[in-house]
């Protein structure tokens, strides 16, 4: 018969046995600070991720989060500018920049291009100066862009795309095309006659626009763009057209005769 074990013996068991719990133990508290630590990393990558991500999205503009965008157009604020050449895309560089936010239905952006658009290209054709022009849509009441105010922003946005060279030409032709609407609807029933698609077109071959070019603008490929440069303008800060800067500065003297020159020119 196997005799019972003595006292020494079972201390020496239960010392044994206590040391391969805390053996246990140890392993335990190690595993789990392994695993705390790893929840730790991984919710901190997780966090870096998600802050990168906000961050990035935050920064854009709301032009910048369009699939399709034109050409020869800032991506940022959907400025079109025109250098020395009156090319869409171009620039004088080094001259002060003059930005007009503009709305082709606007009465008082029809007033601004009446009093100073001859300045403005005498200044811009010289090198003393580079102008931005950034159409957006403020007038239509349409929801979809579809009415005068979005159609000839996106038409603007098209021949800046594929027919830059016109955009100059095209651009004052957009405020004729509606100055003659308001006269018709005025004389005929009292209220606006908008110019339409075909309208639109004819302008534009009269501009200068190849006819596919001008014949592409009734597809609207530039809406949402209109739409985004729209809600950019109102994300500014600005509540109004025209809204004029002289390099970034709000100009608001824009009704005088010379005052624009004087402003941008210092003469």
């Amino acid at each position: 018969m196997p005799s019972n074990p003595t006292k020494a013996e079972r201390r020496e068991a239960a010392r044994e046995q206590a040391e391969q719990l805390r053996d246990a133990q140890a392993r335990r508290d190690r595993r789990n600070r392994n695993i705390l630590i790893g929840g730790v990393i991984a919710l901190m990558v997780v966090v870096a991720i998600a802050l990168y991500v906000i961050i990035s999205q935050g920064s854009k503009t709301v032009a910048e989060s369009v699939d399709t965008v034109p050409a020869n157009v800032s991506v940022e604020d959907g400025g079109i500018s025109l250098g020395s050449d009156l090319v869409a895309g171009t620039a004088n560089e080094g001259a002060p920049v003059l930005d007009v936010y503009l709305d082709y239905t606007c009465s008082f952006c029809a007033m601004f291009e009446e009093i100073n658009a001859g300045d403005v290209e005498e200044m811009v054709t010289a090198g003393d100066a580079t102008v931005v022009f950034h159409p957006v849509a403020i007038l239509d009441r349409t929801g979809e862009f579809s009415g005068y105010s979005g159609r000839s922003a996106q038409a603007a946005a098209v021949v800046a795309d594929a027919a830059p060279e016109a955009f100059a030409d095209f651009h004052a032709a957009l405020f004729a095309l509606w100055a003659e609407a308001v006269d018709a609807g005025a004389s005929e029933s009292g209220g606006d006659v908008e110019p339409t698609d075909e309208d639109i077109a004819a302008a534009a071959v009269e501009s200068g626009v190849p006819q596919d070019v001008a014949d592409s603008i009734a597809e609207g490929r530039f809406t949402e763009w209109v739409s985004a440069t729209t809600e950019q303008f109102g994300r500014d800060g600005f509540t109004g057209t025209p809204t004029v800067l002289v390099d970034g500065e709000v100009f608001q003297e824009w009704n005088t005769p010379g005052a624009l020159v004087e402003a941008v020119t210092g003469e």
